[in-house]
């Protein structure tokens, strides 16, 4: 068994397609199946059910994969070792993001973080699953560390560092009636449609837990992934939407409501494995982005 056959077990695995692996590794797809089919002659095992149409990891599969990324991420230390004695880092990072940050400038963090350490390759993926997923993927070992918005305590395995945080306001259509009632309660806010996002997304998760501890229920008619298309459907007056306290100003055709207690807050933090070491270049990334927070 080699290492890099555990690579491109992982990549596959990721992908669910040996044609993205193939992209992602820079290698040819044949070398690819061709090495997955040695490791599973090495493992006395199938990894992978695969027909014309898909690609799935098997039992064998599944328990593979969080040894095989233990055993990557061992690797790299090792590597990061002697890397640092010779006075350069190098190495991978892979981070998942929300699709906001709030204050977090995360793309002139990701400018001066290559600008300081060229040789440090940051992958970067915006999480489909929201911070519900993002959490999982830390866990797992597929991401290094993850931009988040967790409502409470973090699970366990995972250590939370605070980033930023910001009120939660009501958008709605500057004509509209809760527009003139400044603040509102729950109970009112509870009678009107809401335009949100998907459950799993922290912001949610925040709206959801309160409603729900106030004994409140409300109609949720449309789900996006994204603040400028909640402000769209709220503009034609298709509901309203919690929005971070600075969304609504940014944007124009909104009016934004507070409301009395309980405050809601959207709070932002950074997340890493809580039980497994943190690489070398992932190290340096987390330093410099808290060095950047705007909350710190």
């Amino acid at each position: 068994m080699e290492l890099r056959h555990l690579e491109y077990f992982v990549a596959v695995a990721e992908e669910l397609s040996f044609t993205r692996a193939s992209r992602r590794l820079h290698l040819v797809q044949s070398g690819i199946s061709s090495a997955i089919q040695g490791l599973e002659r090495d493992l006395g095992a199938a990894l992978f059910e695969r027909d014309r149409h898909r690609v799935a990891l098997t039992d064998a599969g599944n328990a593979l994969l969080p040894e095989a990324r233990a055993t990557l991420a061992a690797a790299q230390a090792a590597r990061d070792a002697v890397g640092e004695a010779r006075g350069g880092l190098r190495g991978t990072v892979t981070v998942g993001t929300m699709q906001s940050t709030g204050a977090l400038d995360l793309p002139a963090l990701l400018g001066r973080f290559h600008a300081t350490h060229p040789e440090v390759q940051v992958r970067l993926r915006q999480a489909a699953a929201g911070s519900a997923g993002l959490a999982r993927e830390v866990l797992s070992g597929a991401l290094d560390l993850a931009v988040l918005s967790l409502p409470g305590p973090p699970p366990a395995g995972l250590t939370t560092w605070p980033v930023t945080e910001e009120p939660l306001l009501v958008a709605c259509p500057p004509g509209h009636p809760l527009a003139s009632r400044q603040p509102v309660t729950l109970e009112r806010l509870a009678e009107e449609p809401f335009i949100d996002f998907p459950p799993g997304w922290g912001n949610r998760a925040v709206v959801d837990r309160a409603f729900a501890a106030a004994g409140l229920d409300r109609l949720v008619l449309f789900e996006v992934a994204g603040f400028g298309a909640a402000a769209d459907l709220v503009r034609n007056g298709l509901g309203i939407a919690f929005l971070p306290a600075p969304e609504p100003a940014r944007m124009s055709g909104l009016a934004a409501v507070e409301f009395n207690e309980p405050a809601l807050t959207w709070r932002v933090s950074v997340a890493a494995p809580a039980h497994r070491r943190i690489p070398a270049a992932a190290r340096a990334f987390l330093d410099e982005l808290l060095r950047d927070a705007p909350q710190r």
